[in-house]
This record gives structure tokens, sequence and C-alpha cells, in this order.
């Protein structure tokens, strides 16, 4: 694959904006969403027409192929152009949580400005500093550099059922807002909660956090993931 090639920069990586498509297929891929043109432009905030130019181009690098007009996956080398693509953004992250406590709900928009422009040498240096985290503030897990990744999710605290203890493992990071409601009701990565009742007609969850009930509509409980306790399935 040429260096100077339509996606790619001149120190052979993918350009930015080809990092931000490839990241955006892995991701609805990993959460069993078709990536479709429609579905990529509306996460990368481009037009129908963009996207099908991009994705092309992409397709043509043999990083992407289009399985139907409804889905495109990654191909060997786009999967592994992805992943070190989303190492670098979780990486920094856990930096800016780490060192310059910043809040959870803002690392996440830091990290997309700076993912692209990070040497490998300062990722490395990140990654020693932070002594080789393997999740992100959010609980995303941290891609290796060689070797298998486990992106799968755990299930959503959505699907708890009543009296279970639940323990959080993942956030997803996509909504701010929401992130800042949530650690503003003490739900965060590590926190144990107890499922409760779901009100009818699409009402909240209401899971105990400590000594407090806290009330989750559909859209946050589905946001919530990880796993039940032991021995209360």
């Amino acid at each position: 694959m040429a260096p100077n090639s339509a996606t790619r920069t001149l120190g052979g990586r993918p350009s930015p904006a080809a990092e931000d498509y490839l990241k955006t297929i892995f991701a609805l891929g990993s959460s069993g969403d078709a990536a479709s043109v429609s579905t990529i432009a509306t996460r990368l905030g481009v037009s129908r027409p963009s996207a099908s130019v991009m994705l092309k181009r992409l397709a043509d690098e043999g990083l992407v192929e289009r399985v139907d007009r409804h889905r495109h996956l990654l191909t060997s080398k786009g999967r592994s152009d992805a992943l070190r693509v989303v190492r670098r953004h979780r990486l920094i992250e856990a930096f800016l949580a780490a060192t310059l406590d910043m809040p959870w709900d803002e690392v996440h928009a830091e990290a997309e400005l700076l993912e692209h422009a990070v040497s490998d040498r300062l990722e490395a240096r990140i990654d020693a500093a932070l002594g080789h985290p393997t999740h992100d503030p959010h609980g995303d897990p941290i891609p290796p550099r060689q070797g298998d990744h486990d992106e799968a999710w755990h299930e959503p605290l959505d699907a708890a059922p009543p009296g279970a203890t639940f323990r959080v493992e993942r956030v997803s990071d996509r909504d701010s807002a929401a992130l800042r409601h949530l650690a503003a009701l003490g739900i965060t990565v590590g926190s144990t909660l107890v499922v409760g009742e779901r009100e009818p007609f699409g009402g909240p969850l209401w899971v105990r956090v400590g000594r407090r009930r806290r009330a989750l509509g559909p859209g946050l409980s589905r946001l919530v993931h990880g796993a039940v306790q032991e021995g209360q399935r």
C-alpha cells in the first residue's frame, strides 16, 4: 500500500479522516450495529455522498469490504489500523484522567483531537508512564500493541434481573452529558448497584447505589454494562 495514497500520510499511517472511518466501523461492528453508509455518515457528521467516496477509497486500499448495501466490514489490515488508533485514543483518555485529573465526561472529546497527532514513541512513553493500563476511564479495553484483542461488551444494566447485585465494568462514552449525570448519581466503573424494580410502560429502572435509590431511564440504563455477581443469576 503506497504511503502517498489517498488515505495515507507520508509516514504511512492512515490519514486522520481514514482513521476516523476505520474506528467508526470498528465501533459499530463491536456493538453489533450495521456499518451502513448512512450510519457511518451520521456518526461522523458528514454527508452520505462524502461517506460513500471515502468508503470506496478505503475499499480500494484493501482496508474495508462492502458486504451489502447495509454493511461494511474491516479487512484484516483495516482492523489492524483501527486497533492502533483505538489504542492511542484510549491510552490518551487514561493519561488525561490519571495525570491531569480530567473528568471522564471530558477525556473522550480531547482524545478525539489528540489521537491523530500522538507518535508511536509518545504512545509507548504514555503506556509505560501509566504502568501499561488495560482499560480506559470508561472501562473500554485498551488494545495491546501485539496479540489478540477482545472488544466484547458485557451485558447491559437494562437486562439485569430485579434483586441482582450488578458490578459496573464499562460505560459508553458517546454522551458526555449522560456520563456527567451518571457520575453525579455515583455510578462509575467499579460501582456496585442493587437492581430494583422497573416502572411499567417504558418507565425508569430503580437501582440502589450505596444507601440511595436512583432512577435510570431506559436510555441511561442501556449505557451501563457489567456483570451480575455470581450466584444471583
